[in-house]
């Protein structure tokens, strides 16, 4: 490998026909150059789909109520019913694999939007009522003041934490929000905080348009009794979202006198079901891009094998009178695979390149124009996908030297000497 004269024989070897080498070398060059593409939009198609997940804790689950599909001990069909305070102690007690339990309120139901006023502005913004463990299931960033705590809950304090959104409406930029006053259907709530959201695209727009207060609070003020709207809940490590949505619905079921089989009384939606079907959609995706990219490296590795079939055949002259002369049968093998190896790690490395570069020109340019693709974030090829990418390089110029070299072997020096 260190000898310059093989070296520079191989170099004669592949300059001696300069089209039919720089056509062969483009085969594995192109095949390089789109699975790094491919990997690089899978990665981007990926990181748009999982930031719809980055608001919200991906092992979490949410519970509301219907009406009743199927009669039960008595009571009818069609029934409504209603989730309530007690319904939050009984989770709690009931059911342990639930690490986080949150009851949630809003005003004016799912979607509402009510009139909250500061002197002469108003605006229309979700209003909710929760707990302080809300932030470990949706998570936000505090930009100023404070988030709930359990002493405004404990002693049902008028306070509330507002978007980014309801400070532009209800403030000016010169104003201090914090420790000033916003009304809320006539009542008079204090701003001890500020904060922006973390999830993306149209749901950030409507969670800076929200207004946190404390749960307690908002039964009270706003005459709801002990009821509960629905239930924000995630489960404990090493315990699927899946088997605590199951445990805490049957036990609603049963505290509300709801038929076992009755499969629309009961709201839910989990987080965790939903994003192991997109990892497991983007695991096959990512399959997917390898088989078609390794499949299109393997038409040019099959092409460079072609190509020094050729030129064995082309120097049996020059490989009989080596055989003749005493060469070792792994120097003349060894040749050969090294000028595979060379043609198709040489133009492999020149794709990788150019699908990286491709592909960090993209991320570069949505960037500097300030596009928010909402499905397409960050493309990019990993360090791992690179590293892989380079073996199967070396792997692939082993292969297509594989039978040329046995086919240099197999040469007589005889059969060499009367060739032509």
């Amino acid at each position: 490998m260190f000898d310059l004269d093989n070296w520079h024989e191989i170099y004669s070897s592949l300059a001696k026909n300069r089209l039919r080498t720089a056509l062969t070398a483009f085969g594995v060059f192109w095949g390089i150059f789109m699975l790094m593409v491919l990997l690089g939009s899978g990665r981007g198609l990926e990181n748009g789909v999982n930031s719809d997940f980055s608001g919200t804790a991906t092992n979490s689950f949410y519970i509301w109520t219907w009406r009743t599909s199927k009669p039960y001990r008595g009571l009818p069909s069609g029934r409504r019913f209603e989730l309530s305070n007690r319904d939050t102690e009984a989770i709690r007690h009931e059911v342990p694999e639930a690490a986080v339990i949150a009851p949630r309120n809003q005003l004016g139901g799912f979607r509402g939007g009510n009139n909250v006023t500061r002197g002469i502005k108003a605006g229309a913004f979700n209003v909710m009522g929760d707990y302080p463990q809300i932030l470990d299931i949706q998570p936000i960033r505090i930009v100023d003041g404070r988030f709930l705590n359990a002493h405004d809950l404990e002693e049902a304090r008028k306070v509330a934490v507002i978007g980014s959104r309801v400070r532009e409406v209800l403030f000016t930029d010169d104003e201090e929000p914090i420790g000033d006053y916003i009304k809320i259907n006539g009542v008079y709530f204090k701003v001890v905080g500020i904060f922006t959201p973390r999830t993306q695209g149209e749901q950030s727009l409507r969670d800076a348009e929200t207004i946190y207060a404390p749960f307690t609070t908002f039964q009270r003020a706003f005459n709801y009794g002990d009821q509960v709207g629905w239930f924000a809940i995630t489960s404990a490590a090493e315990v699927s979202a899946e088997a605590v949505e199951e445990k805490v619905i049957a036990l609603l079921k049963r505290r509300h006198k709801i038929h076992p089989d009755d499969t629309r009384a009961i709201g839910h939606w989990n987080t965790e079901e939903e994003f192991r079907k997109v990892q497991g959609l983007f695991a096959g995706i990512r399959m997917l891009i390898w088989i078609v990219g390794v499949g299109t490296l393997a038409a040019g590795v099959i092409g460079v094998s072609n190509i020094m079939l050729i030129v064995v055949k082309e120097r049996t002259k020059e490989i009989g009178l080596r055989r003749a002369i005493g060469a070792a049968p792994v120097s003349i093998v060894g040749q050969i695979l090294l000028e595979s190896i060379v043609l198709t790690g040489l133009a492999g490395y020149l794709g990788l390149l150019g699908g990286v570069a491709l592909v960090e020109g993209v991320r570069f340019g949505l960037e500097t124009a300030g596009v928010n693709a909402q499905m397409f974030q960050n493309p990019g090829v990993s360090f791992s996908n690179a590293t892989q990418a380079l073996l199967i390089l070396v792997a692939s110029g082993t292969l297509a030297g594989l039978i040329p070299a046995r086919r240099a072997l197999a040469i007589s020096p005889v059969e060499a000497l009367h060739a032509v």
